[in-house]
């Protein structure tokens, strides 16, 4: 019996007849950008988050993008970003002209390293982006304090586009920076059925901002104030997404058990390195990503039980081709660069059975007992 590393349509059968009638609604009322649907799920997952502003565009690349874009930062401005990310975190800094200083993890948390970050920062430096890798919440407080030591005016960005209602401290991930991103699409927790993302702030002056930004720096048709560009989440995506966001807190508790329920499986195994639970940063676990010296082999011998797994990720971004204008060598992100090597995605998703957890996880300790 396959495994699939993530099951999408096992989530729509489970809500077939909401979603169904979702998209029926917004098919009769014939709106298909902006509208009540858009402006609606706007209110909704602000609400939820319990931030002031949401502004919804059509991916989380240009979430990030125009994020950045409303800071208005000169164009020598140098922006922090771990280097375990999707490019995703970076292009939102190099798309507008600006420099991606790349940064170390932290083995604990997959985080960014907090003693790299301090010797990153520089006169130049203008904002740092923490990425809530895998769903889980970065170290705020701790950064907050390195940018209030530096005597600095940097800005604190969130990249929260895998970590969709996890919890920092009793407030939902969002709340921290001078902006924050989602991403809608479909294999996040919360998903739409195409690409969708959010900008979130509590910056009315950004929010206006992003506002003219997503549609051509207008707010009355042919009447435009500003340059912008086209980036709006169709009524059809807001309209699935209104649908599931009732279900996110069941489905993000659901993660956190199957992942609990792994990492209790597989604790008498002394040759991986399982996620860490933090009391005060609650992950939604977007990805259960595991650590292990022997990763291709165990992939391999996974698939051959027709388990599905994936690499989040297995290049660096300061080793990326697209990147190389920056000057990067290997050897310069030592604790990333090992660990890269080592990182394995197993499947876990709210609909997988506790059977199929237990089955995985046999086929892991079948691998390290041969």
């Amino acid at each position: 019996m396959k495994q699939p590393f993530l099951d999408l349509n096992a989530q729509y059968k489970s809500l077939k007849n909401e979603i169904d009638q979702a998209i029926l609604n917004t098919l009769n009322k014939s709106i298909f950008v902006g509208g009540e649907e858009v402006d609606m799920f706007e209110k909704e997952f602000s609400e939820y988050l319990g931030v002031k502003h949401c502004i919804a565009v059509n991916s989380g690349t240009d979430a990030l993008i125009l994020g950045i874009r409303a800071l208005n930062l000169p164009l020598d401005s140098e922006i922090i970003v771990p280097a375990n990310t999707f490019i995703a975190t970076a292009l939102g800094v190099s798309e507008n002209g600006l420099k991606p200083v790349f940064c170390d993890i932290d083995e604990n948390d997959n985080g960014i390293n907090l003693d790299d970050l301090k010797r990153k920062i520089t006169s130049r430096t203008r904002a740092i982006i923490l990425v809530h890798l895998y769903g889980q919440p970065d170290k705020i407080d701790e950064v907050k304090k390195i940018i209030k030591k530096s005597k600095r005016d940097i800005y604190l960005i969130e990249d929260a586009c895998q970590a969709h209602g996890a919890d920092y401290k009793g407030k939902k991930v969002g709340n921290f920076g001078i902006f924050s991103t989602f991403s809608f699409y479909p294999g996040k927790n919360l998903g739409a059925y195409g690409d969708g993302g959010a900008i979130v702030t509590n910056n009315k002056k950004l929010a206006d901002k992003y506002y003219l930004l997503r549609q051509y720096g207008s707010r009355r048709k042919y009447y435009h104030e500003s340059f912008g560009v086209n980036s709006r989440l169709d009524s059809l995506q807001a309209a699935v997404l209104r649908a599931k966001l009732k279900h996110l807190n069941r489905w993000n508790e659901k993660r956190s058990e199957l992942a609990q329920k792994y990492n209790s499986l597989f604790g008498s195994i002394p040759e991986i390195v399982t996620p860490q639970l933090f009391p005060e940063r609650e992950s939604v676990f977007h990805v259960y990503a595991l650590r292990s010296k022997k990763r291709d082999a165990l992939r391999s011998y996974l698939e051959r039980m027709g388990v599905q797994t994936l690499i989040h990720y297995p290049l660096p971004l300061h080793l990326q081709k697209a990147y190389r204008w920056l000057g990067y060598r290997k050897g310069e992100l030592p604790k990333l660069e090992r660990i890269a090597k080592e990182l394995i995605s197993l499947p876990l998703y709210p609909e997988m059975k506790k059977s199929s957890i237990i089955r995985v996880s046999k086929g892991i300790q079948s691998f390290f007992k041969n």
